[in-house]
C-alpha cells in the first residue's frame, strides 16, 4: 500500500504527463479494432487529432456496436474479449445500458479502484484496525447473456463480486451466493441473517440498501449497530450523493470513530476517491486507463459539443465528463457533470447529471443545488431525508411555474411549512437564476412539498423492475412522469390506510 501511495503521489504531481501516456496506450491498444481502424488510431499522434477525427458518442450512438458484441463479436471497440457487461440502470432514459467490461477495465480501473481506496483510507489513518475483520459489501445480481450464452451481464457490483480471487471471499461478508441473489427482499433478510455474527469493520454500498440493510439488523437484534459490530470503522459509499444520508447514519451508528469515505464507481470505470479526511472532494483518479476530456456548461446538448482537456479545466465552473477507457469507451458521454475544486492536484466534486436537472423556465437547477437545499432544510427541522424526486409544475392559463417535490423522510421535519420555505431559500441561496425567477412570484412560486408514504419509493422501483442493486429514482426531471407515477403510489397508499 505504501507504494501504491507513491505512485498516486505521482500523478497528482505530474497529472498531464500520466494523462498523456494512459492516451498514448489507449490508441495503441485499439489500433487494430475495427473502431481504430474507421479512426485512424495508427496515425493520431495528438488529442487535437484525435478530437478532430473521433466523435463524442452518447450511449445510443454507441449501442450498434455494443449490441454486436452482446451478441458474440469481438475486436469491435476493444481488442480483448469481452464477456461481461456492466448493466446500467439508464438513468438518463428508461432503457437499461450494458457497458463492456474488459479484463482491462476490471483489473486496472475498479479493482484498482477498490484497493486504492483502502491504501488511502490506512494511509490517512495508520492506526486502522479494519483488517481485522471482514468488510460487508452489499451488490446487485447477473445472469447470462440472452443474446450470447457465453457472456453475462448485471449491475457493475456483481460483475466485480462474480470476478473476485477465491481468497477474497476469506475478508468479505455475506456469502457470494446470497450477496448476488436477484430477489432484493430476500437478500436482505439473508444478508441481515449471515452477518450479524460476523466481525464487520467496514461496509461498502449505495447509501440507500445500506440504510435499509442496518434498520433490518437492528430490528432483528434489538441492538444498535455499534452492539452489533463493535469495530466497524468505514463506510465506503457511491451512487447517489451522501448528503442527505448523512445524519441518518449518524443517528445508528452513534460512535466517534465511524469514518466515511466517498468514491465515484460507475458501470463505465472508476473515477474518483474521497483523500482527505477533512474534505468531502475527490480525487480524480488519472492512471486507471481512462483518458479524460470535458464539455463546458452550455454545450452539454450541442450535437458536436466542443471539449477541453483536463489541463484547460477552471475551478467552479460545471463540466460534463467526456470519457475514453480501456473498457473500449471512446469519447463518450457518461451523463455526470463536475466542478472541480482544486486543480494541484485534481480534485472535484460530482454536481450533477447532464439531463437530470430542472429548467424548465430558465432557472438551472441541477442535483448538487437540490441537494444542498435538502441538507439544509433537514438540518433545521430535525428532519431525515429517505428519497425524493421533484419536477416542475408548467405554466397554465392564469397559473405561474413552480416545482413539485416529493420527498420520503425516515423522520418528519417538525414543521412542514417551515421546511419548505428553507428549502425554497436556500435553493435561492445558492442559485441565482432559480432566484431570479422566484423574484416576487412573477415567473415561480414556492416550491410544493409531497410527504410520502414509508416505502413510496421501493413500490415504484419495484414496479418498474428495479429493485435492489445500484438502482435509484431519478432525482430531478424536467418533464413529470416520474413524479406523476410516484404520485399515484402515494394515493393509493393513502387510500389503503
Amino acid at each position: 500500500m505504501r507504494k501504491r501511495i507513491d505512485q498516486i503521489d505521482r500523478f497528482r504531481q505530474n497529472p498531464h504527463e500520466v494523462q498523456i501516456e494512459t492516451f498514448r496506450n489507449l490508441l495503441d491498444t485499439a489500433k487494430n479494432t475495427e473502431w481504430g481502424k474507421r479512426y485512424g488510431f495508427e496515425e493520431i499522434k495528438s488529442w487535437e487529432t484525435f478530437k478532430e477525427r473521433v466523435p463524442v458518442s452518447s450511449y445510443e450512438q454507441l449501442f450498434p456496436e455494443i449490441d454486436r458484441m452482446m451478441k458474440g463479436e469481438q475486436n469491435i471497440l476493444w481488442p480483448t474479449k469481452i464477456t461481461w457487461f456492466a448493466k446500467s440502470s439508464g438513468t438518463t432514459n428508461a432503457r437499461s445500458k450494458f457497458i463492456p467490461v474488459s479484463k482491462a477495465s476490471l483489473e486496472d480501473c475498479h479493482y484498482k479502484g477498490g484497493k486504492d481506496m483502502l491504501a488511502i483510507y490506512v494511509n490517512n489513518r495508520p492506526d486502522t484496525k479494519l483488517f481485522t475483520g471482514k468488510g460487508l459489501s452489499i451488490g446487485g445480481s447477473f445472469q447470462v447473456n440472452e443474446k450470447n450464452p457465453n457472456s453475462f451481464y448485471g449491475d457493475v457490483s456483481a460483475v466485480i463480486m462474480q470476478n473476485l480471487p477465491f481468497w477474497a471471499e476469506y475478508i468479505r461478508a455475506p456469502k457470494l451466493k446470497t450477496a448476488l441473489m436477484d430477489k432484493w427482499e430476500e437478500k436482505i433478510e439473508r444478508i441481515a441473517e449471515e452477518t450479524i455474527s460476523e466481525n464487520i469493520t467496514s461496509l461498502a454500498g449505495v447509501p440507500t440498501w445500506t440504510y435499509v440493510l442496518l434498520q433490518r439488523i437492528m430490528e432483528k437484534t434489538g441492538k444498535t449497530i455499534p452492539e452489533v459490530w463493535p469495530n466497524l470503522e468505514l463506510f465506503g459509499h457511491g451512487a447517489v450523493a451522501f448528503g442527505p444520508y448523512r445524519e441518518l447514519f449518524k443517528a445508528i451508528i452513534p460512535t466517534a470513530k465511524m469514518n466515511y469515505l466517498e468514491l465515484y464507481n460507475a458501470s463505465e470505470g472508476f473515477f474518483g476517491i474521497q483523500d482527505q479526511p477533512d474534505s468531502e472532494d475527490l480525487l480524480l483518479m488519472l492512471d486507471y486507463g481512462v483518458f479524460y476530456e470535458f464539455i463546458p456548461a452550455g454545450h452539454f446538448d450541442d450535437e458536436n459539443p466542443i471539449t477541453i482537456p483536463l489541463s484547460e479545466v477552471e475551478i467552479g465552473k460545471n463540466y460534463a465528463m467526456v470519457i475514453s477507457t480501456n473498457g473500449g469507451l471512446w469519447r463518450y458521454k457518461i451523463g455526470d457533470t463536475v466542478k472541480f475544486t482544486s486543480t494541484d492536484p485534481y480534485r472535484f466534486r460530482i454536481s450533477g447529471r447532464t439531463k437530470h436537472y430542472i429548467n424548465a423556465f430558465g432557472e438551472e437547477v441541477i442535483i448538487e443545488n437540490a441537494e444542498a437545499a435538502l441538507t439544509e432544510a433537514c438540518k433545521q427541522t430535525g428532519a431525515k431525508l429517505s428519497n425524493f424526486t421533484a419536477a416542475p409544475v408548467y405554466f397554465q392559463s392564469q397559473k405561474q411555474g413552480g416545482h413539485e417535490w416529493i420527498i420520503e423522510f425516515n423522520q418528519n421535519p417538525d414543521n412542514l411549512s417551515r421546511f419548505c420555505a428553507i428549502l425554497d431559500a436556500k435553493l435561492r441561496e445558492i442559485n441565482s437564476d432559480y432566484d431570479a425567477k422566484r423574484y416576487q412570484d412573477i415567473a415561480l412560486v414556492a416550491p410544493k412539498v409531497h410527504v410520502a408514504p414509508p416505502g413510496t419509493f421501493v413500490e415504484w422501483l419495484r414496479r418498474k423492475n428495479k429493485l435492489g442493486g445500484q438502482n435509484k429514482v431519478p432525482r430531478l426531471s424536467n418533464t413529470r412522469e416520474y413524479l406523476e407515477e410516484l404520485l399515484v403510489i402515494c394515493q393509493e397508499t393513502h387510500h389503503a390506510s
